[in-house]
């Protein structure tokens, strides 16, 4: 199987956002924050510092996206309807039928999907998500959840994912971690790591390269310390049956979306009485 990787370059990044606007232009993301509050993106660079680190002072981005793990918790968080489907490599046209929720790991290239068809705009895996690297579209008849899909239709054409093609400084490197030959592999024996702490293992297929300080910057300011309370998941995947079927054939899941944060901040309060 392939993985389909993405290097950040942080010695090449000039944090001029050119990824992130072309990432919005391409998909049609929309603008401002989702009902739970998240940004609406695919795809964001953060600035970092000045600060001081035991390598010097260091001034960097951080630019971000979904990470396409190798044990994505939001794929076990979906709480949609186990569904059998047949995968097909686009390579050499070999077929796999898995059983699979509304997302999913692709069995032949690693990338993580969303079924648009099956969502049902819970937000369970946004909330399983230790990157916060999905959000929930609300524009439209149903709110659906959405993130970076790698580009995977401009990778079926023979093109770059649109972030990749638009870097200006060529700080977005893409390509197989399965090929030993491909930058990508070459930038990970050069030490290039993902962002994960000993609570957060789920092997992200982003990977950073940069100096000593930058990546001291980086990684204490943006790997995430904790997964998600398991509590949180729950709830969301109650509201997701809820949803199927209570509210089956209702378009607007806006308030879906507002209950599951009242049951949420009630789980809080609980948990905050008993302490």
């Amino acid at each position: 199987m392939s993985q389909y990787a993405m290097i950040i370059d942080l010695e090449k990044c000039i944090g001029c956002h050119a990824c992130a606007v072309a990432c919005r232009a391409e998909w049609e993301v929309p603008i401002g924050k989702d009902s739970e509050d998240r940004d609406q993106q695919r795809n964001w660079v953060k600035r970092l510092g000045p600060a001081k680190t035991p390598h010097g002072m260091s001034y960097t981005y951080y630019p971000g996206l979904c990470n396409h793990c190798n044990e994505p918790s939001c794929v076990e968080a979906c709480p949609y309807d186990i569904e059998s489907r047949t995968f097909v490599d686009q390579k050499t046209g070999k077929k796999v039928t898995m059983d699979v929720s509304a997302t999913w790991k692709d069995p032949f290239n690693g990338t993580v999907q969303i079924n648009k068809e099956g969502c049902w705009g819970c937000g369970a895996c946004a909330d399983a998500c230790p990157y916060e690297a999905r959000y929930v579209n609300e524009e439209g008849d149903e709110p659906k959840a959405d993130k970076c899909t790698f580009c995977v239709e401009r990778l079926a054409v023979g093109k770059q994912p649109a972030c990749v093609q638009t870097c200006l400084a060529g700080a977005r490197i893409f390509g197989d971690l399965s090929d030993p030959n491909s930058e990508v592999s070459k930038y990970v024996k050069k030490g290039a790591v993902g962002l994960e702490s000993s609570a957060v293992k789920i092997g992200p297929n982003v990977r950073y390269f940069g100096n000593k300080r930058d990546m001291s910057l980086l990684t204490t300011t943006c790997t995430p310390l904790t997964m998600p309370v398991a509590d949180v998941n729950m709830r969301r995947l109650l509201m997701g049956r809820l949803a199927k079927s209570t509210f089956k054939g209702v378009k607007n899941f806006a308030l879906i979306g507002m209950a599951g944060s009242f049951l949420i901040k009630d789980s809080e309060q609980d948990q905050d009485s008993q302490e």
